[in-house]
């Protein structure tokens, strides 16, 4: 299948980058003149899967759209996608809106999964297929068993109270690792705000993990402003953590870090991986990562927003030098995503108010 020619790929970014050029002296989301209803086809490229390095051609498909799956008005911020791949659902977290949904594979079906959620963020599942959520309004990590039954799997450390967990991840060996940077504490419409006058609610942000066996926490490390998504290469030797502590720290940068996985249970050698910097024209813009996925190959997908047009949506990043080699471009911030579907080759993206989905060729790492 014919690719993009290098004078097309310039001619859609040059147009993105006046776009994103306007939004920025505007101050206001300016968005493409596209139909999202699907109702007006996309015509072939899709022009909002952009390729900054032939690296990236490999895993774009010219025959294939990025898709809205859904979109509600009273949908207030999608969070958290994770795949179950016997039921064949997506699930979803709608943080303010104290709810889980889910999207049937089979008819595109969307119902309420779980009210009320406890104000959940990230989700996933273990490897014996049960559900895993980061609750911000509890503060904690429970687990939902096969009866339906939820049991707590963190919410304390060191006798005091998580910040609120965000996003978690699942270990071959069964350890539930989870990020921890508060932002549930620090507003009623996430959670429950603490009124500690401090951006660190109750803890000094961290990663964490919980020991499958004997159930202990062990903080992993606290190198961080404030970790947000997290996952493991495909070999679970190297842990990656988006860090969104320019929220609140002006001195945080705004990248995704790197640590080497020690004996399953540790980390050691921190570092940047990679930086959420654009150069877009003759500007430069830096949003910041959210939810990251790693695909078979390693390469890092991290979700990405806060800037508007021609940055928004997921950045894709190759796994020896972090460069970025491509970009799917969406009109809406996009806060975090997925690999899915039955042959796992479906990206799912959680942004703002809508649920995007499009075929890649390249798969999830892992399970979900």
């Amino acid at each position: 299948m014919k690719e993009n020619s290098s004078s097309d790929i310039a001619h859609a970014w040059g147009r993105r980058s006046f776009l994103a050029a306007a939004a920025s002296s505007l101050g206001t989301a300016v968005c493409m003149a596209r139909d999202w209803t699907g109702n007006i086809p996309t015509r072939y490229p899709d022009p909002d899967i952009i390729v900054h390095d032939e690296r990236f051609n490999k895993y774009k498909l010219g025959n294939t759209p990025i898709q809205r799956l859904y979109t509600h008005p009273d949908m207030l911020w999608a969070e958290g996608p994770a795949w179950n791949a016997v039921g064949k659902y997506l699930i979803w977290s709608d943080i303010p809106n104290d709810v889980q949904l889910r999207w049937l594979n089979e008819d595109g079906h969307v119902s309420t999964f779980r009210h009320p959620s406890g104000n959940s963020n990230g989700n996933t599942f273990d490897w014996q297929g049960r559900q895993i959520s980061c609750e911000h309004g509890n503060r904690r990590v429970v687990r939902y068993e096969h009866n339906g039954k939820a049991t707590v799997l963190a919410d304390k450390f060191e006798g005091k109270q998580f910040n609120a967990p965000n996003d978690a991840v699942v270990h071959p060996n069964g350890d539930v690792w989870f990020t921890d940077p508060g932002y549930g504490s620090l507003m009623n419409y996430e959670g429950n705000k603490a009124d500690t006058g401090s951006v660190q609610p109750h803890q000094k942000e961290a990663v964490y993990r919980i020991d499958s066996k004997t159930g202990k926490i062990n903080k992993v490390t606290d190198e961080i402003f404030k970790p947000n998504g997290l996952c493991f290469s495909p070999d679970y030797k190297k842990l990656y953590v988006a860090d969104t502590g320019a929220s609140h720290y002006p001195e945080a940068d705004k990248q995704i870090k790197a640590w080497d996985v020690v004996e399953e249970k540790t980390l050691k050698k921190g570092r940047r991986f990679a930086s959420m910097d654009l150069k877009i024209g003759e500007e430069t813009y830096a949003g910041m990562a959210d939810g990251i996925r790693c695909d078979a190959d390693g390469n890092v997908w991290s979700s990405a927003g806060w800037v508007g047009a021609g940055y928004d949506g997921v950045h894709v990043f190759e796994p020896t030098e972090g460069k970025r080699i491509g970009q799917i471009l969406l009109p809406e911030i996009c806060s975090n995503l997925c690999f899915g579907g039955p042959k796992r080759n479906r990206l799912f993206m959680t942004a703002s108010q809508s649920i995007y989905a499009m075929y890649v060729e390249t798969r999830g790492a892992h399970i979900t």
